[in-house]
């Protein structure tokens, strides 16, 4: 029942994103996925049921497990926008897989009697295509489950150089999914076949209810399309928060100290006189079309004259926004709340925690530091 629940709902969610409006590349690499995971799953599900005689043809599966961890790794590499680095490398990850596929053109070629005899005897004369077959499903697991972590931990870091808010794009339920895969993972190394199939077949099953419940899966806006480009943390000239690296970090970098000085002083200008800071969602694209300049050269000025990530320093404009106008006598009406969503902040979360690494304190430690009193939160 479960495989047949699995399998029906892995084809219906391929087919809901191949017909899907505005279907963007990672849309259509996850749909691929599900039709590999529902033939796997279809094929597996025969070899429990069908006769003996048809097991022959039952070995297309075989490269099948090698699969499922580059498709993995494609998908949250196409999903976290840094595809664009790695799409030139992308087949090599196949390879692997494709070779297996054709090693086992030989046994294909054999008249079908001396395929069941194969069969019969625990796979003579291919020993070793099954013992590397074997070898290379484990550290295919290990390994792509490993890489797609490591690019989700590169995507929540270059995140902070292009936005000023990570709370709703930071793709916990794609993390989730990873540990999911590496569970499934678990078990192959246990090589007991059912556990594992009823593990995929929960995971169909879980990815259909996250497709349902959370907004990310199928109704997630393309919004990382709008970055310009996020690499690997050594690979982005953006990254680093500390003066030393940034020297070497830049020593490429056509924008010279007086340019960067000029863009400096038009950002404390119009982060004075207009306070762009307060728009919730303000972005480095944003800010770079309004001070007419490369989003990658105000990166880099904010990078090396401020020491800090975009994210960072316009947070860190909106805490000193709220500390002036909580001492205003006229604001005392309010809640800290309002306050801070007066001052930019989308969530309770995101401005405790942006006030806490800016001053040291909680937000109501301050205030009674300071013996400012206000209404209190509902």
């Amino acid at each position: 029942m479960i495989y047949t629940s699995a399998i029906t709902i892995a084809f219906l969610l391929a087919l809901v994103l191949f017909t899907k409006r505005n279907r963007t590349k990672a849309d259509g690499i996850l749909a691929i996925w599900l039709v590999i995971m529902g033939v796997h799953l279809v094929l597996y599900y025969f070899s429990t049921t069908v006769d003996r005689y048809y097991y022959p043809y039952l070995l297309i599966s075989f490269p099948f497990p090698l699969l499922h961890g580059p498709m993995l790794y494609v998908y949250t590499a196409s999903l976290t926008a840094q595809h664009p680095y790695l799409k030139k490398r992308m087949w090599w990850h196949f390879l692997v897989p494709l070779f297996f596929f054709l090693a086992l053109i030989p046994f294909y070629l054999l008249p079908h009697g001396e395929r069941l005899e194969v069969f019969a005897n625990q796979g003579r004369g291919y020993e070793w295509l099954l013992v590397s077959h074997k070898v290379m499903v484990m550290l295919s697991g290990v390994v792509y489950v490993v890489l797609s972590t490591l690019l989700l931990q590169w995507h929540k870091k270059a995140l902070r150089h292009r936005f000023s808010y990570v709370e709703k794009i930071n793709l916990v339920w794609l993390q989730y999914l990873t540990y999911g895969v590496g569970l499934v993972w678990l078990a192959v190394f246990y090589g007991n076949d059912l556990v594992i199939f009823s593990l995929v077949a929960l995971f169909v099953l879980l990815l259909g209810y996250f497709g349902i419940k959370q907004v990310g899966i199928f109704t997630h806006p393309p919004l990382l399309e709008t970055i310009d480009t996020i690499l690997p943390p050594e690979k982005e000239e953006n990254v680093t928060p500390s003066p030393e690296p940034l020297k070497s970090k830049y020593h490429k970098s056509t924008l010279t100290r007086e340019a960067q000085t000029v863009i400096h002083q038009k950002l404390q200008s119009v982060l004075e006189e207009e306070k762009v800071f307060l728009n919730p969602e303000l972005t480095l694209s944003d800010l770079a079309d309004k001070l007419a300049v490369h989003p990658n050269h105000l990166s880099q000025v904010i990078n090396s004259m401020e020491s800090k990530t975009f994210y960072d320093y316009i947070n860190g404009r909106r805490i000193e926004e709220f500390k002036k106008i909580v001492a205003l006598p006229d604001n005392q009406k309010y809640t800290l709340l309002a306050l801070a969503f007066e001052c930019g902040f989308n969530s309770k979360t995101a401005f405790y925690r942006n006030f806490k690494n800016a001053t040291g304190l909680s937000p109501t430690s301050y205030l009674k530091q300071k013996h400012i009193q206000i209404q209190a939160d509902e």
